[in-house]
């Protein structure tokens, strides 16, 4: 077998410590030396020591939890890291079970036998913490709000069957004279804004209820605990924005081919796409609002190089179908784990796709969800769209939807030539000539 790396280390990754083991293969001799460490900072330089005395150029690890972060924040940079899955590793042929489990690494990052998995730059990892901590509490936010409603109904107080946001401005109003407790159920119907007086009415029984003091200090608390968290939903927005602005900032700018001149500049290298650029870019897309493509780009990162394929970027994310076959029969098609925020991400965009009327995610759904069920035509869905977000970054170019008629366009095209090819194969000369006023048959 080829020796790919003449002197690594493969570490195995613990809460509390970590097993290095190094590896130098000289000609036919193998060298190796196993130390175990703590997982504090200074503990952990300890380790960069050791492994620089070794002449280390590469190392692997487990992706373990999150207990591979402070490792690969000290290793970053000075090693070419790599992170590996561990069922990968586990797959691997020919492992014994009396071999420790870095002396197995080191030995299989030798021959180059470990694939790394994507770890994005240090900004892009920040980034993904702002996105996915707003996404928690958009979550519990929405946990809060259902927990206000289910209050009301405890009290008798049928809001949400009138209004169709209990917390918009409205609703806002009314629960607050709900917690003073000075207004009558007139009044606090005569607060409605907009369109919600015309159920004024209907407010008014509905805001009829048994409230007690423990109803009011309850709501008062959880709508105190909603606004809080609106805040910080409020305030990490405003962070992503001055992030993806200094990312693009930073950006590394085109580099000149030979020869050209400083006036000239770069007009012929292409411009690389910005973050801010990537971000309106997605917004094109049906479904994707402006939190929806940062959490996206959090994720995926904006240079799609890392992916061969558009199908290598589905299968990270979970989106595309499993290969379970053998003996020609395929057992399952079930989609893969892969980055379960992303996924999560792209079925909710593909949920808002496919509800607006004339679009291609709309036609997509409606053809596939009648033979194969409403969770598989959303997936098929979300992999759609993923797949336009992969070109679309590739050739920096905005989304441009096929339209509802698309799938007849083309199953007319698809009849057209299969029955051109069933009058050639009877020996005839077929010229297609679209009719000016075609006439219906009688």
């Amino acid at each position: 077998m080829r020796l790919m790396v003449k002197c690594g280390a493969g570490i195995d990754v613990h809460k509390k410590n970590v097993v290095v083991n190094c590896r130098r293969v000289e000609g036919k001799e193998v060298e190796t030396e196993t130390r175990s460490f703590g997982t504090t900072t200074p503990e952990l330089l300890q380790m960069t020591d050791w492994l620089a005395s070794w002449g280390v150029t590469d190392v692997a690890m487990e992706s373990t939890g999150v207990y591979w972060h402070p490792v690969y924040n000290l290793l970053e940079g000075s090693y070419e890291v790599k992170v590996v899955n561990a069922k990968h590793i586990k797959h691997v042929p020919g492992r014994k079970t009396d071999v420790k489990d870095a002396e197995w690494i080191a030995e299989l990052l030798s021959y180059g036998l470990l694939k790394a998995s994507f770890v994005p730059e240090k900004p892009q990892r920040d980034m993904r913490d702002l996105t996915r901590y707003r996404t928690k509490l958009v979550q519990e936010r929405a946990r809060e709000a259902n927990r206000v409603q289910k209050l009301l109904e405890g009290a008798n107080i049928k809001l949400a069957s009138v209004a169709t946001d209990v917390l918009g401005v409205s609703g806002r109003l009314m629960l607050k004279a709900l917690i003073e407790g000075n207004a009558s159920e007139k009044e606090m119907a005569e607060m409605a804004k907009g369109r919600m007086r015309s159920k004024i009415p209907e407010l008014e029984k509905a805001l009829t209820g048994i409230v007690s003091d423990h109803h009011r200090f309850m709501l008062g608390e959880q709508l105190a605990h909603i606004d809080f968290m609106d805040g910080q939903i409020a305030n990490i927005s405003q962070e992503i924005s001055v992030r993806l602005e200094k990312m693009s900032q930073n950006q590394q700018p085109p580099t000149p081919s030979e020869g050209a001149n400083k006036t000239e500049a770069v007009e012929d290298v292409e411009k690389p796409l910005t973050w801010q650029a990537a971000v309106e870019l997605l917004d094109t897309v049906p479904g994707i609002n402006q939190r929806a493509a940062e959490a996206i780009l959090a994720e995926t990162g904006i240079d799609m190089g890392q992916f061969p394929e558009d199908k290598n970027l589905t299968a990270w994310a979970g989106l595309a179908p499993g290969n379970n076959e053998s003996g020609g029969k395929r057992y399952s098609g079930r989609t893969r784990k892969g980055n379960q925020t992303l996924k999560t991400t792209m079925i909710q965009v593909a949920h808002a796709a496919r509800r607006k009327k004339g679009s291609y995610a709309s036609a997509l759904y409606k053809r596939l969800v009648g033979r194969r069920g409403k969770k598989r035509a959303i997936v098929a869905v979300a992999r759609s769209l993923l797949v336009s977000i992969y070109h679309m970054l590739t050739r920096q170019e905005a989304y441009k939807d096929l339209g509802s008629e698309y799938f007849q366009e083309r199953r007319k095209e698809n009849k057209v030539d299969y029955l051109t090819r069933q009058l050639s194969k009877l020996g005839y000369e077929v010229q297609l000539m679209p009719q000016l006023d075609p006439t219906p048959a009688e």
